[in-house]
């Protein structure tokens, strides 16, 4: 999702009071809020896909699968942000800055879809806080323009492990919960854009 950023500062109360009152979503990093403008087609369509195919997979499981109304806080880090999808194993466990009840602090699993103008956020910044989730055990990043995901997994020690799947032939692990995520499931009815000619790529 696209970003566009506010000047003035704010508390945590008064982002949460104006997100109370607000038709659209925000994000809060460090201050100041955030527009989150909406996705594209691809993206949409991706992230619908993902969140069935992983609640499917869920199903008898202790954990469930949250679309992108669900806020999440890292508590480590001044961040309320919304994923596109995010897995929760257990009761919600909510933020006590919140007397709404509607941020939660303990997400397992988090799955970001990629987009020109965030992907580098999604990969740098914003993957450095998801880190200081205690809690977070993976982390899933989809392309919209090609049928690849990478997942980040917690092991034990506290190192990642790096797992790159791509093709629709592929079919994702999912450690944390312990399931299967085939990518033919993620990616049904994407059209992607054309690949460039290798020399097109080398022009540039």
């Amino acid at each position: 999702m696209g970003l566009a950023a506010t000047h003035p500062r704010y508390s945590i109360a008064e982002y949460l009071q104006r997100e109370r009152e607000s038709l659209d979503k925000h994000e809060y990093r460090d201050g100041e809020i955030l527009l989150m403008s909406g996705g594209s087609v691809n993206h949409s369509l991706i992230v619908a896909n993902a969140s069935r195919s992983i609640g499917n997979r869920l199903e008898g499981k202790p954990c469930r699968v949250y679309d992108s109304n669900l806020r999440v806080r890292i508590p480590r880090t001044v961040l309320y942000t919304y994923p596109d999808a995010t897995v929760i194993c257990g009761k919600p466990e909510f933020d006590p800055n919140d007397s709404a009840g509607e941020t939660v602090t303990n997400a397992k699993l988090i799955v970001e879809v990629l987009s020109p103008s965030t992907e580098g956020y999604d990969r740098g910044e914003k993957f450095h806080r998801y880190l200081q989730l205690d809690s977070l055990h993976e982390y899933v990043l989809v392309s919209q323009v090609a049928p690849r995901i990478e997942v980040f997994y917690r092991q034990a020690g506290g190192g990642w492990l790096f797992s790159p799947y791509s093709g629709v032939e592929q079919v994702a692990s999912l450690r944390s919960l312990q399931i299967e995520l085939p990518l033919r499931e993620v990616f049904a009815g994407v059209e992607f854009p054309p690949e460039l000619p290798p020399e097109a790529v080398n022009a540039r």
